[in-house]
Order: structure tokens, then C-alpha cells, then sequence
């Protein structure tokens, strides 16, 4: 027996398989299956025939990202399922748009020009979610390469201090803030869980920054480029955006975890309280309590005994589903922020299906 070929064809599967889905961790419960059906058949319904989604015209390589997501988590594959053709032709639109120097967009677009970096992450994650499906050798090679440009392309325009702003480190003049952030953390995650090479030292340094930007309350703030980390000037959403991104990195034993849980319990609360047109925060909230689950505050605060205040996944889950299943329109969209329908959906589509553990990104 050939053991050298035996030992590279192991390798290679345990490659690929980093990059594939598990079986659904759970069934939903039927009315939020039927919630999710309804959600995802509008999504289908509103794709363009070239395979992109936008908000009102604008922002089509993020929306076309978030929208593909959506699919994959239901279960649908590059090859399989219900919705296999959508996310074949999402895939294709994004693969067309990598541009030579590993930017996964079009920067000549004017509503992405000044924001190109969010559609970069958020590209790179769903391509990279996508990739372990793929068994067509010729296009298999050809999203390696891009999803490995992708990565080199994000290590460039990281800035000094380890952030991102929403453009490249030069183009912005080293700008950073901390959403973009996070959206580049979670894609390199996903290139990383596909097999696809991430420098180790491009997660440390966005680590440190989103470290650099923690107040002594907890909170993380909007920018690192005039100043420090100043208490007042938190923002919640970021916070459970770092929250998120940190455990999609695989750090979910560590004291930045705890300072910034500790405030998200004192500013947005165990059901995760609305503040108005607020879905990106609970975007990354619903990934951040799913993730943390029902035991894990307990583990980060073991000296917190009064347990009807802890976070935990099973509380913010019935409230938020109460909500979602209420606000619904009858087409299967939700409406909310000045963005649109469609990226609403998504992000409810999004939080409804945590429970099905299809994506290594969002698995505990």
C-alpha cells in the first residue's frame, strides 16, 4: 500500500472538511421553520437574474454576501438543496467581481467606493462558507486563489493599529473604526476554517486594536484614529460585534470576552432590548448569545449568583423570536432602518437559524 498517498488524501479531506457543513444541530420548531420558509422564498424572489441582491440600489457586494449566507445556513449547498441555484449564482456574481490586487468587489461602483472593506468581509465569509462544496476541480482552484488573494488583500489594508476602516489602511489614510473590524475578523475566520492560509499575526493585531478600543466600563468604542478608549463613549453594537467576532476566532475563553459580556448585561439587557432601528447590533448579538449558550456566563462570572439575570441563548431566543414571528409582512420580509428590507431579513433570517449549526462560523 502506497502510504504516503494514503496519508496526503487524509489530509485533503480533513482540509475540505473544515470548510464543509454539519448535519442540522437541531430541528426549529415549526413555527420558525415556517417563518424561515417564508423569509427565504422572498430572498429567492427579490435575487436579480444575475445572481446579486443590493439594498434600494445601493451596496450590492454586501447585500449579495448576507444573502447567500442566508442559504447556507438553511442547509442548501453549492450542489444540493432547495436553494442551490441561488447560492450558485450569488457565488458566481461575487467570483466575478475579485479584482486582480484580491478586493472581492467593485470600487468603481459609487455606493461602494467609500465602503468597499464591508463588502470584502462580508463576501469573503460567504464565499469561503461556500467553498467546501464546491467539486468542480477547475472552479475549486479558482476560488482558492481568490479567496487566498482575499486574505492577502485584507492583511494589506489592515491599518498600523490592527483595524479596518471602510476602505483599504492607504486609501483611507489609516482610518480605522471598529464595525469594519469585525466583519474582516469573521471573513478570515471562514478562509481559515476552508483550509485557505490566514497569518496568524493579521488576527492578533485586530485583536489588540478591538482591545485598544475597551473602555474601563467594558464597552468598546467607534475609532481608535483621535484618541483612546474613553468611558462614555461605548457603543453597544460594537461591542457584541467584537463579542461575536472574537469567538468566531476561536477566543472564547479570555478576560476581553468577560468585560465586554459584563457590559452588554448592564446596557442591553438579557432580552436584548430594542433601541430603535437597531438589526446590525442584534445581528451580532444573537451570534454572541448562541455562541456563549445557556452555562456559559455562568463560567465567565462564577460569582454571579442570581442566575434570572444571566445572558443565556434560550432567554434572548424566546423573546427575539417573538418579535420576529409578530413583525414579519406577509411576503416574508421584515422591514427596518434606513437600509431596507433586504438586509433586515437577512439578519433576522440569520438569528432564526443559529439553532441549525449548518456553518463552522457560527457553530459553538
Amino acid at each position: 500500500m502506497n502510504w504516503r498517498f494514503v496519508v496526503a488524501a487524509c489530509a485533503f479531506l480533513l482540509v475540505l472538511s473544515l470548510g464543509q457543513r454539519s448535519a442540522r444541530a437541531e430541528e426549529l420548531p415549526d413555527d420558525v421553520q415556517k417563518s424561515v420558509d417564508k423569509g427565504l422564498d422572498w430572498l429567492a424572489r427579490t435575487q436579480n437574474r444575475d445572481g446579486h441582491w443590493d439594498a434600494n440600489g445601493q451596496y450590492p457586494t454586501t447585500m449579495t454576501g448576507l444573502g447567500g449566507m442566508c442559504f447556507l445556513m438553511e442547509g442548501s449547498t453549492l450542489r444540493e438543496g432547495r436553494y442551490a441555484d441561488n447560492i450558485r449564482r450569488a457565488v458566481d456574481w461575487c467570483m466575478e467581481r475579485a479584482q486582480p490586487n484580491g478586493l472581492i468587489g467593485n470600487p468603481n461602483n459609487p455606493t461602494e467606493a467609500g465602503r468597499y472593506m464591508y463588502g470584502h468581509g462580508f463576501c469573503m465569509l460567504f464565499l469561503a462558507s461556500a467553498y467546501g462544496e464546491e467539486e468542480d476541480n477547475d472552479r475549486r482552484k479558482k476560488l482558492e486563489k481568490i479567496l487566498t488573494k482575499a486574505v492577502e488583500f485584507s492583511g494589506k489594508a489592515q491599518t498600523d493599529r490592527g483595524g479596518y476602516g471602510y476602505v483599504s489602511a492607504a486609501d483611507g489614510g489609516g482610518f480605522d473604526e471598529g464595525s469594519v473590524t469585525v466583519t474582516q475578523l469573521q471573513g478570515l475566520r471562514a478562509a481559515k476554517n476552508a483550509g485557505i492560509v490566514v497569518p496568524k499575526s493579521i488576527i492578533d493585531k485586530s485583536m489588540k486594536y478591538l482591545s485598544d478600543c475597551t473602555t474601563e466600563r467594558g464597552g468598546i468604542i467607534y475609532s481608535l484614529a483621535h484618541g483612546g478608549a474613553i468611558a462614555g463613549q461605548e457603543r453597544p453594537a460594537l461591542t457584541v460585534a467584537a463579542i461575536a467576532s472574537s469567538f468566531s476566532a476561536g477566543n472564547y475563553d479570555n478576560k476581553l470576552a468577560r468585560k465586554w459580556f459584563g457590559y452588554c448585561k448592564n446596557f442591553i439587557g438579557i432580552g436584548g432590548n430594542r433601541m430603535g432601528h437597531d438589526e446590525y447590533m442584534h445581528y451580532y448579538y444573537a451570534q454572541a448569545l448562541y455562541m456563549l449558550g445557556d452555562d456559559g456566563y455562568a463560567k465567565f462570572f462564577p460569582e454571579d449568583k442570581n442566575t434570572k439575570e444571566y445572558l443565556n441563548w434560550s432567554k434572548y431566543r424566546k423573546e427575539m423570536h417573538n418579535f420576529l414571528l409578530k413583525s414579519q409582512a406577509g411576503d416574508g420580509s421584515w422591514g427596518g432602518g434606513y437600509i431596507g428590507n433586504h438586509f433586515a431579513t437577512c439578519v433576522y433570517l440569520t438569528i432564526l437559524q443559529l439553532d441549525n449549526g449548518t456553518l463552522p462560523i457560527y457553530q459553538r
